[in-house]
């Protein structure tokens, strides 16, 4: 019965698309206007959600057979039904919403995808009900949901999947995305999960919600945050789309080859420079190692509440470490650089000692 269930979905997509002559996506970049989103380490959602769903609209606006419609293209609020209502009215093919992750605690890191479901896990449904209290600032809300009440399990699990075939369609995307964010990207993956999001249940064709990082992380905060990690995100969602519109209408969409770049981080403040010293041979104060004014970039390899001696025994054996303070945790750098290009020497060099986390910093004058 699903094998049956499957070739009729298959086919009924296939007649729609060639009916219309063009595959309609509707992006979707949440929150915006009143409605930021999770704003952590200097970083807002809604900015970064926007950011992220203009350029893979732009990637796809390459290919003759697609047809791409966004919910808001500025900082305005879209009520949740109007965000369902643009797609629906659009006929839409497929509908991606894109978010970013936020915790209490500034451990919690990856990416996952969100289909409509009715799962009742304490992590997933707290981060649908994040999504889902938008609806609080919407005028006559109480009117407009009937009574939906995202702070009420009872309520949420009451959502009904209108279009069950929709569910199967949006299982495979969302894996496929999952895929590229931990094959390509190397992200952390944190899996695709069936949540009860009101904007998914309301539209009509296959949708995804998904979410990016966590905003609560310092470390994933600043890769959501830089235009590299923004436009490599862009890339493999743009990739995931045309894969699965190819797998779906077995048509041949040319795919492209993502080029995933290494974020640069900038630091807002200057980082205080603390000379190195080393306990085996202390170095005179006359021939300590001067930072150089033009050099602007580092490799950050650590983030520790804990102060360490800036000796080599303590890194792994790296010469030229630094340490800035900031309130009560402490950050480590490794190495001077005058260019990106020589600074990514130092942090393969930092990785090959085992920082694995490493990344590079430009120091903002």
């Amino acid at each position: 019965m699903k094998k049956i269930l499957i070739v009729l979905i298959l086919t009924i997509s296939s007649l729609s698309f060639s009916q219309e002559g063009k595959f309609k996506l509707v992006l979707d970049a949440g929150h915006g206007g009143k409605d930021p989103g999770a704003n952590k380490n200097g970083c807002v959602e809604k900015e970064i959600a926007l950011d992220v769903v203009l350029q893979i609209g732009e990637l796809l606006k390459n290919y003759s057979d697609f047809d791409v419609k966004y919910t808001r293209t500025t900082d305005v609020f879209i009520p949740l039904r109007d965000r369902a209502k643009i797609a629906n009215d659009f006929g839409a093919n497929l509908f991606v919403s894109i978010h970013c992750n936020s915790s209490v605690s500034p451990n919690p890191s990856g990416s996952m995808t969100l289909v409509m479901g009715l799962s009742r896990s304490n992590m997933n449904f707290e981060i649908a009900k994040t999504e889902n209290a938008v609806i609080f600032q919407e005028d006559d809300y109480k009117k407009n949901y009937k009574g939906f009440d995202p702070n009420n399990p009872s309520t949420q699990i009451g959502l009904k999947i209108l279009q069950e075939e929709t569910l199967l369609q949006s299982i495979e995307f969302a894996s496929e995305i999952q895929n590229q964010f931990k094959n390509t990207l190397t992200r952390k993956d944190l899996g695709m999960h069936q949540q009860p999001l009101w904007v998914l249940d309301a539209t009509v064709m296959p949708g995804v919600l998904i979410e990016l990082g966590f905003l609560s992380n310092y470390k994933e905060s600043k890769y959501l945050n830089s235009k590299e990690g923004r436009q490599n995100f862009a890339q493999v969602i743009a990739l995931a789309i045309l894969k699965y519109k190819n797998q779906l209408l077995g048509t041949e969409t040319p795919l492209f080859e993502p080029k995933v770049l290494t974020p640069i981080i900038i630091e807002e403040t200057k980082p205080e420079i603390v000379p190195i010293v080393d306990t085996v041979k202390t170095i005179p104060l006359d021939v300590q190692p001067q930072v150089d004014d033009q050099k602007k970039y580092r490799v950050q390899i650590g983030y520790s509440t804990t102060k360490l001696d800036l000796v080599p025994a303590n890194f792994k054996g790296l010469l030229n470490v630094t340490m800035k303070q900031e309130g009560n945790a402490y950050k480590y750098f490794y190495g001077n650089a005058s260019s990106a290009e020589e600074c990514k020497k130092l942090l393969a060099e930092a990785k090959t000692k085992g920082f694995n986390t490493a990344f590079m910093v430009e120091d903002k004058e």
